[in-house]
């Protein structure tokens, strides 16, 4: 099925809002909200993909992706993701750089430059930014993610994922000394406005609660 880029868009925004940010069924101002257009617009595209079968849409509901949109949504998400790794891997692009690229390459239809792409690089299962890469059968492999903001103050734990949507943030991530593995302790937990103070290579911090829920983490342990 032939799409248009901001079709293609709509699918993959839907997907990431239902799957990966655990919403269940996203309205159309949340959609217009997180793509930055017009309710109208939303309202505009959505009736277009119900006509192709993409989206289950009644008119002020709730959105779901068809079984077919969905398919179509880790496609592009697979793209995207491995495109990341190249560029990141082998462009000499900072994590921060190569998610604008990749949303320009992720809409290049050929599926065996895809699979060889998946070859070239190893079989990657993530990304630069630690998101799940699905993988050539269309599986999507939803991890359970905690959050920075989630751990308590004399904890210790692993930087394992970071929200990739966000230029800033990642930037902002690099100058405190993040990347994936970086061992992050919790000092103090500011009750008042939910900022945290953290130790990062030995350097105190204090980043806000939005920053902290950006930020992914495993192997929480108190030592």
């Amino acid at each position: 099925m032939q799409l248009s880029k901001a079709e293609e868009d709509y699918l993959k925004a839907l997907f990431q809002l239902s799957k990966e940010a655990g919403e269940e069924r996203a309205g159309t101002n949340r959609l217009a909200d997180y793509l930055e257009v017009s309710p109208a617009s939303v309202h505009h595209m959505l009736k277009r993909l119900k006509e192709k079968n993409l989206v289950a849409y009644e008119k002020y509901g709730k959105v779901e992706l068809t079984e077919s949109g969905e398919a179509l949504a880790v496609w592009l998400i697979r793209k995207h993701r491995l495109w990341e790794t190249f560029l990141y891997r082998h462009m000499n692009f900072s994590w921060d750089e190569v998610h604008a690229v990749a949303e320009q390459l992720e809409h290049i239809q050929s599926a065996k430059l895809v699979e060889e792409l998946d070859k070239f690089l190893g079989f990657p299962a993530s990304d630069p930014h630690g998101a799940v890469i699905p993988d050539a059968l269309g599986v999507y492999r939803q991890e359970e993610r905690t959050t920075l903001s989630t751990v308590a103050p004399g904890e210790l734990c692993y930087l394992k994922a970071v929200a990739d949507d966000s230029v800033a943030l990642l930037r902002h991530a690099s100058q405190l000394g993040l990347s994936l593995h970086t061992a992050i302790r919790v000092r103090e937990l500011r009750e008042f406005d939910g900022t945290m103070l953290v130790e990062i290579a030995g350097q105190s911090h204090t980043i806000s609660k939005t920053f902290a829920e950006h930020l992914f983490v495993d192997g929480v342990s108190v030592s």
